[in-house]
């Protein structure tokens, strides 16, 4: 019995955990990146004010950034292809989402 109330009390925690996320808007997105920089799962990501990117993962790479109506735009030289993404937000995350709908995740990183 206790095992039954176990799984249906974490049942229950799952959708909540999913709901933790909240859609950004594009004022949102620009404050959220401005000068801040962002932890993933093998690389981190610095967003300047000025619209420049530096994306590390064992080496630099270097392009820009802004934000277009309610989406995350980037450019990484020396291709020209601007691509988009939703965003998604929750305390001290951000969650990129793009076109096929592939995810990924950032912790904000607090000095």
């Amino acid at each position: 019995m206790i095992a039954r109330i176990s799984l249906f009390l974490l049942a229950l925690a799952a959708p909540a955990a999913a709901e933790d996320w909240s859609a950004m808007t594009g004022d949102e997105i620009k404050g959220a990146l401005s000068g801040v920089t962002l932890k993933y799962a093998r690389a981190s990501q610095s967003f300047s004010k000025d619209g420049s990117t530096e994306y590390v993962a064992g080496r630099a790479s270097y392009g820009q950034w802004e934000v277009r109506g309610d989406q995350y735009c980037s450019v990484w030289p020396p291709s020209d292809h601007w691509t988009c993404y939703d965003m998604m937000q929750k305390p001290g995350h951000l969650r990129f989402i793009g076109a096929s709908g592939a995810i990924t995740d950032g912790t904000i990183n607090t000095p």
